[in-house]
């Protein structure tokens, strides 16, 4: 595990917030792998600011095995650490910095595999894949996506290594982040009632979409797994209003919905569709000109169980004695599946730690992930896939 520790102490000491590049940690990332041999090819975001690496060792084309995570880590700003989040340290049995669980771990043992790989002869190849903006709504791996089979050919299959205690991960809910733009008429307080309040607008609206989560939870789609196991709605933020003494004539609400792989998306963002209309219909006698826009800001689909049966005998063989499990949080593994390849999520550390102030990673986490690793380059230089 020495290399594993190595490369982590390295890849914490890049401070790559999603709101910074991530340039110079994928220099890193790609200098180790082309030391190795690996055939390395970069896609870059539009800006050239961002960008991602997929990487293969071994017989070149299609087959084989991916792993893969995300460069960006979340910030440390406003977190009370007791020491620099960018400067791996010791203590115990533990490694404490920014990302050692979310998920620079994951991303070093990648890296020393790399390299282990390299020194195999693989009768299939070992994948990679570093992406960006993970941590602002998994950006940056649907751009990659397109790229992927003039790269390095699909895998068939791909272990995303997010924090899940090593337990395999075989389900996660989709994510659909939006905007309600409440457009209501400015005019002055001592005459609020001859006007429509945009805040007014929005409050009907959230009352509605309260009203959708009741009859989700009550008659929604259930998936087993879940500690929620129903789509989910969730108002975050609401501003609207410039003075008090000016009735407002715009209020925006940023809100969500979350849901399990077996729900119609579609279906529930029509629910919303129809809330927005049904909470701005009783305004338009007043003013003609009330309305709530509902636009998607950004959006992730839910991971299902995907593959063959082969798929989960795969990685009981490389993680012996791990459950079959679920998650909460959201993944690339979805667009992974999406775009018709076989996934699952498994990774060291528990996201309980993730995203904290002296956020850290237990030591025998990152053991177990190197030896599936090395697990994994066994059945590679095999080829028993």
């Amino acid at each position: 595990m020495t290399r594993t520790i190595e490369h982590l102490d390295r890849l914490v000491a890049f401070p790559s917030v999603s709101s910074d590049s991530n340039l110079p940690i994928l220099d890193y990332i790609a200098s180790v792998l082309s030391g190795c041999g690996a055939a390395v090819h970069r896609v870059a975001d539009a800006t050239g600011a961002k960008a991602g690496l997929f990487a293969s060792i071994g017989p070149a084309g299609p087959g084989g095995v991916m792993l893969s995570g995300h460069t960006d880590v979340v910030p440390v700003a406003e977190q009370d650490w007791s020491a620099d989040p960018f400067r791996l340290r010791r203590s115990g049995d533990r490694v404490y910095g920014r990302g050692t669980t979310d998920m620079k771990g994951f991303l070093a043992a990648m890296l020393s595999a790399a390299e282990r790989a390299a020194r195999a002869s693989l009768a299939a190849p070992l994948k990679l894949a570093f992406s960006w903006d993970e941590e602002v709504g998994c950006l940056g791996i649907p751009q990659m996506l397109p790229a992927l089979d003039a790269a390095i050919g699909r895998p068939q299959l791909c272990i995303v290594g997010e924090p899940t205690q090593m337990q395999i991960a075989v389900g996660h809910k989709g994510k659909v982040a939006l905007r309600a733009i409440c457009h209501g008429q400015a005019g002055h307080s001592a005459m609020a009632p001859d006007f429509v309040n945009a805040i007014h607008l929005a409050a009907d609206f959230v009352a509605r979409l309260r009203t959708l989560q009741r009859d989700l939870a009550r008659d929604g789609v259930r998936e087993d797994g879940y500690d929620i196991p129903y789509a989910t709605v969730h108002a975050g933020r609401i501003a609207g209003g410039t003075a008090l003494n000016i009735v407002p004539d715009r209020a925006v609400v940023d809100f969500e919905f979350r849901y399990p792989a077996t729900q119609s998306a579609k279906a529930v963002h029509a629910a919303i569709d129809a809330a927005a209309e049904a909470a701005a219909a009783p305004f338009r006698a007043a003013f003609p000109g009330a309305r709530i826009e509902v636009e998607t800001v950004n959006a992730y689909p839910g991971l299902g169980l995907t593959g063959d049966a082969g798929t989960l005998d795969l990685m009981r063989g490389l993680v012996p004695g791990a459950a079959i499990t679920k998650i909460a949080c959201g993944t690339e593994a979805g667009h992974f599946a999406a775009a018709g390849i076989a996934s699952v999520v498994c990774g060291p550390g528990s996201m309980e730690q993730g995203h904290k102030p002296d956020e850290f990673i237990a030591l025998d986490q990152l053991a177990a992930c190197d030896a599936m690793c090395d697990r994994l380059i066994a059945v590679l230089a095999a080829g028993n896939l």
